[in-house]
């Protein structure tokens, strides 16, 4: 492999971490020094700011033709962030979800996927279904600006008065937020082409790397910033990151790519038969997870962590065609599946129980 594929890998590495260490403190201070829950901002600027490579790239593909990378791009994207971002940063470090992220962010999620997918059943996102998901980009854009605007308690108005004061001038946090996401999309095209590089080095077909590498890649940023924000402490950000990211990515991304696209973005049987069941299966799962203890403990971390193998080990068997692929969709349907389902909604159970136990002996 040339020295310059190595050089892109690196580089590209060094400047997510730095993109996204600027972005996190450029943005949580910028939420003090406005007076906005950091939730806001991390369902927002951040998760749109981190989301534009994956904007770049399948409007990019769609203008070209190339659905299947357009789709399987925001698809991949979705199921990287939810989990290995959110398994990966809470594995770290257990993350707490707000109630807004319960209530709203995740169901709004859970049915902005279940809609493409409906309007993508006939074969493909025409130029009026893209329209109609900005619509609703713009729609969800407006309820987080109501509800930055919305009168905070008296506490939280003290907690973000005493960060603004070490917060800085708003203007200065606005370049580092600026200035961190130039680094993200910077850093996350170079890692791209040197995996692609590395890929192709290895002898791995271009379909695969399509489903893998560039919607990892194009992630990269969201998993920057959500493990910094983690490790900062600036757990709303971590999470809000990820959900608004994905539904930026359902909205903005497909929408702009089929409203673009000359004649609409057709759809491949393969994302209507396993990619997006797939994404809205993982979008679904996130309300127990979350809902229980309203945080993400390491072991459900670890348990996202698990699919998201089990999901890129499918991508390689199916793309290889390998005897073995039965065996491990059976596995999957019959054993781990179910046991994992069994296994949230006891959890769930005994979190319900115990918030009632706590209600009555309150």
């Amino acid at each position: 492999m040339s020295p310059l594929a190595w050089l892109s890998l690196l580089g590209g590495l060094a400047l997510l971490l730095v993109g996204a260490e600027l972005l996190v403190r450029g943005a949580s201070r910028l939420a003090a020094a406005l007076g906005i829950a950091p939730l806001v901002i991390g369902l927002t600027v951040v998760a749109y700011g981190t989301s534009a490579p994956e904007l770049a790239v399948s409007v990019r593909a769609g203008l070209a033709g190339s659905a299947g990378l357009a789709m399987g791009n925001v698809l991949g994207s979705n199921l990287f962030n939810i989990l290995l971002v959110l398994g990966l940063s809470s594995l770290l470090v257990p993350l707490d979800v707000s109630r807004q992220l319960i209530r709203i962010d995740v169901p709004i999620l859970v049915a902005v996927t279940a809609l493409a997918y409906v309007l993508a059943l006939d074969g493909r996102l025409g130029r009026a279904d893209g329209a109609v998901l900005l619509v609703l980009a713009a729609a969800y854009t407006g309820l987080q600006v109501a509800a930055a605007r919305r009168p905070r308690s008296g506490t939280e108005r003290a907690g973000q008065g005493s960060r603004q004061e070490t917060g800085g001038s708003w203007p200065v946090q606005i370049a580092l937020v600026l200035g961190g996401l130039a680094l993200l999309v910077l850093g996350s095209g170079w890692l791209v082409e040197g995996a692609m590089a590395t890929a192709r080095w290895l002898g791995v077909g271009e379909t695969l790397i399509g489903l893998t590498i560039v919607a990892a890649g194009t992630s990269l940023p969201e998993l920057a910033t959500s493990v910094v924000a983690g490790v900062r402490g600036e757990r709303d950000l971590a999470t809000g990151n990820v959900v608004g990211s994905d539904i930026f990515n359902v909205l903005v991304v497909l929408g702009a790519a089929a409203a673009l696209s000359p004649r609409g973005l057709p759809v491949p049987e393969q994302a209507l038969r396993f990619d997006f069941p797939v994404a809205l299966a993982a979008a679904f799962a996130c309300l127990p997870i979350f809902f229980t203890g309203h945080r993400i403990a390491r072991w459900e971390g670890a348990l996202f962590l698990v699919y998201y193998a089990a999901y890129v080990l499918y991508l390689f068997l199916s793309a290889a065609r390998r005897p073995s692929l039965a065996a491990f969709e059976r596995a999957m349907l019959v054993y781990v599946i179910p046991l994992t389902a069994i296994t949230l909604a006891t959890v769930t159970v005994r979190a319900l129980r115990h918030g009632r136990a706590g209600g009555a002996g309150g």
